[in-house]
């Protein structure tokens, strides 16, 4: 990599990262839609944060109280199943 290119490198901007359920006007987030919620767990089944997924303020709010009533009613794991 020439000298170049890491100037234009460090210089870049990062792309602002669209919220999902707004892309989809999705309003509602059901907790048995599991799914769906599955895109936001880590593969050791930890809820991505914001800054990750991408999504607004009030849909990450939403998010994580439907992955915590899911995994409530057992629906999702609270640890990856390879971890058991």
């Amino acid at each position: 990599m020439t000298f170049e290119e890491k100037k234009n490198e460090r210089n870049s901007v990062p792309r602002k990262k669209n919220c999902w359920f707004c892309e989809n006007r999705i309003f509602f987030l059901d907790y048995k839609d599991e799914a769906m919620l599955r895109r936001f767990l880590s593969d050791r089944g930890k809820i991505l944060p914001r800054r990750l997924s991408g999504n607004c303020a009030k849909h990450q709010r939403s998010l994580v109280e439907a992955i915590k009533r899911a995994r409530h009613v057992a629906l999702l794991s609270f640890v990856a199943d390879s971890l058991r």
